[in-house]
């Protein structure tokens, strides 16, 4: 059996993949949902209780990411829901991106990095000048990737993430 850790990822095929913009409803979200919570029970699930991964994915109604203000992106690759995102409206002129994720399968391939792209721009095409999101202090991937990707952190990356709680970052978009 090989560990997972031992998959070498494939490259993406442009051609092969289909961006979405879905409600929260369809069943094509429910992959990314469904592996949110597990992510988030098997990681915080001792410090905040086995809940807790319920009440984050229900924390917001489904139509604060809907059209006008908000979206949810899914990708698929041959019918597959592989990664997603999605915004909503933190204020005037910020999106807070939330839902970030690539089904564990996929990672590794790039479809973190994809989806940034297209919810930025999804945001910017709205009218949104700036970025808010915030992620998990046990989930350093993330952080990575957000700090590879041009975010600012809003708080000392030299400091153990486990003492700052939710990692805030923010990232101006072009006018």
């Amino acid at each position: 059996m090989t560990a997972e850790s031992d998959l070498k990822p494939w490259p993406l095929d442009p051609a092969r993949l289909d961006i979405l913009s879905l409600p929260m409803h369809d069943p094509r979200v429910r992959p990314l949902l469904d592996e949110l919570a597990v992510e988030y029970d098997t990681r915080y699930g001792d410090l905040f209780g086995r809940s807790a991964a319920a009440d984050e994915l229900n924390r917001y109604p489904a139509e604060e990411f809907e059209e006008p203000h908000g979206a949810l992106l899914v990708i698929q690759e041959n019918g597959e829901s592989i990664a997603g995102g999605a915004f909503r409206r933190y204020d005037e002129t910020t999106a807070e991106l939330k839902r970030i994720w690539t089904h564990s399968a996929h990672r590794r391939r790039g479809l973190g990095r994809l989806v940034l792209a297209e919810l930025e721009a999804l945001a910017a095409a709205r009218g949104y000048t700036r970025l808010y999101l915030t992620t998990g202090p046990r989930q350093p991937e993330a952080k990575d990737l957000y700090l590879n990707t041009g975010y600012q952190a809003q708080f000392d990356v030299d400091a153990d993430p486990e003492t700052i709680g939710p990692l805030a970052f923010t990232k101006d978009l072009p006018n």
